[in-house]
C-alpha cells in the first residue's frame, strides 16, 4: 500500500537487538484527550505505588477513547500516532498492519484544485542546520523550524542520515513537519532511500553475514563504510525505526515520478507504484538478512539515466509507473557530472546552484552534494523553464 492510504500502521520491532523503549507516560491531568496507552508483553501498565486501597465498591470507570479526528487524506502518521504493539515477535522489520488507527478517508477527485504548491528536497544526510536554512529560504518553515507553508506539499527523496552530524535530528524534524503540515491542510512526506535501508539493516542484523557480490559482508560494516554515525545509532529509537520501515519507494505527483535512486531496479519489484511499495514492505516484513541486503544493494545502483541510453531507461520507468519526468536524489550532481570521483570526493570547484536536468529533459537530479561542499536543494515543481 502507498503511504497515507487507509491501512493500519506497520511497526518495526527491534527487541532482538536492544531493549524496547519504555512506554510513554500517561498524560497529566488536564492534558488533551488522546488514545489511551495499550499494555504490551514487555510493558504492562503499572499502577502507582501507595497505601492499600479500600475494598472497591465497583470497578473504576474508564473514560471513553477520544473520537477520531478527521485528517486530510494525505496525512502521514508520525510517532505520536503509532500504537504500542506487543513486542513478542523479534524476527521482523515490520509487523503486519494491526487495527487501523486513522479514520478512512476518500479523496474527492475535485479536491486536487485545493492542493498547494509542490516542493521536493534532495538528500539531507544529517545536515540538519542546512536543511532548516533551505526550507526557510523557500518559506516552508518559520524561524523556529515549524511548518509555515499552509497547504503546500513537500516530498523528501530519502537519505536522511549518515555522513552528516545529526541524522536523527533530521528525521525528528521531518516527522514534526508531517504532523504540522497535515494540521495546516498540506502535507510533508518522504521516500525510502538506500541509507534508510542501510540503517534499518545495521540495527536489526548488525554483523550477521550476508552474501554480496564481493563475498561475505554485513550491514554493520557497510553502514560504517558509508558514513554511519555512532551518535545517530545511539539516539535511534523505536519510533524512528517504525517510521523509516513504512516509507514508500516510489510516488507520482503532478506528472513527476519521485524515486530516490537513479536506477531502473525498481522495475524488478513491481509493474505499478503500489506493487513496488508493497513488495518493499513485504521484504522488510520477512526480515531475511540476505533479502534485505539485496534490496539495499539494488537501491544503491546509480547512473542509469546518464549515458546515451539514459533517456530510454527513464522512459521505461515512466511507461511502467506514469508521469512525464523522473525526479531523483542519490547521485550527487558533481558525481553525476563526473566532476568528482565518488560520493566522498571534494567538489570545491563545482558550483551547484540548482537541480540538474538531463536525459533529454526527462530526468531531474536533486542531490546537490551537501556532503561534498555542495548545496542542499529544496525546489518547487514544476521547474521554471
Amino acid at each position: 500500500m502507498t503511504q497515507g492510504a487507509s491501512q493500519g500502521p506497520m511497526v518495526w520491532t527491534m527487541a532482538g537487538q536492544t531493549p524496547a523503549s519504555p512506554p510513554p507516560p500517561l498524560p497529566p491531568s488536564g492534558a488533551p484527550a488522546g488514545p489511551p496507552p495499550v499494555p504490551s508483553a514487555d510493558h504492562p501498565l503499572q499502577q502507582p505505588a501507595g497505601p492499600p486501597a479500600a475494598p472497591p465498591a465497583a470497578p473504576p470507570v474508564v473514560p471513553p477513547a477520544a473520537q477520531p479526528v478527521d485528517l486530510p487524506e494525505e496525512y502521514t502518521p508520525t510517532a505520536r500516532d503509532l500504537p504500542v504493539i506487543g513486542s513478542g515477535r523479534t524476527d521482523t522489520l515490520i509487523d503486519q498492519p494491526a487495527a487501523s488507527h486513522l479514520p478512512e478517508a476518500t479523496l474527492d477527485p475535485d479536491a486536487t484544485e485545493g492542493l498547494g504548491p509542490l516542493y521536493v528536497v534532495g538528500d539531507v544526510h544529517g545536515y540538519y542546520d542546512e536543511l532548516r536554512e533551505a526550507l526557510a529560504s523557500e518559506g516552508l518553515v518559520d524561524a523556529d523550524g515549524s511548518w509555515a507553508a499552509g497547504n503546500a506539499r513537500l516530498w523528501f527523496l530519502g537519505d536522511f542520515t549518515d555522513r552528516g552530524p545529526d541524522g536523527i535530528g533530521v528525521i525528528d524534524l521531518v516527522m514534526q513537519l508531517s504532523a504540522e503540515a497535515a494540521a495546516a491542510g498540506g502535507y510533508c512526506k518522504a521516500l525510502m532511500g538506500n541509507h534508510e535501508l542501510l540503517l534499518l539493516g545495521a540495527k536489526r542484523f548488525g554483523d550477521t553475514p550476508v552474501q554480496s557480490g564481493a563475498g561475505t559482508a554485513s550491514f554493520q560494516a557497510a553502514w560504517l563504510l558509508n558514513g554511519g554515525q555512532k551518535s545517530d545509532m545511539d539516539r535511534l529509537e523505536d519510533h524512528h525505526l517504525q517510521w523509516m520501515a513504512r516509507l514508500d519507494a516510489v510516488m507520482e505527483e503532478d506528472g513527476h515520478l519521485l524515486v530516490h535512486s537513479d536506477t531502473t531496479a525498481y522495475l524488478e519489484y513491481g509493474d505499478s507504484i503500489e506493487a513496488v511499495n508493497d513488495t518493499v514492505h513485504d521484504v522488510l516484513t520477512r526480515s531475511d538478512a540476505d533479502e534485505v541486503w539485496d534490496l539495499f544493494r539494488k537501491f544503491t545502483k546509480r547512473f542509469a539515466f546518464r549515458d546515451e541510453t539514459g533517456s530510454q531507461a527513464v522512459r521505461e520507468l515512466l511507461d511502467a509507473y506514469g508521469g512525464t519526468r523522473v525526479v531523483h536524489g542519490h547521485s550527487p550532481i558533481p558525481y553525476l557530472l563526473g566532476e568528482v570521483g565518488g560520493e566522498d570526493g571534494e567538489s570545491d570547484g563545482v558550483a551547484v546552484d540548482g537541480p540538474h536536468v538531463y536525459a533529454d529533459g526527462l530526468a531531474i537530479a536533486m542531490d546537490g552534494g551537501v556532503t561534498m561542499a555542495g548545496k542542499l536543494l529544496v525546489v518547487q515543481l514544476p521547474l521554471a523553464d
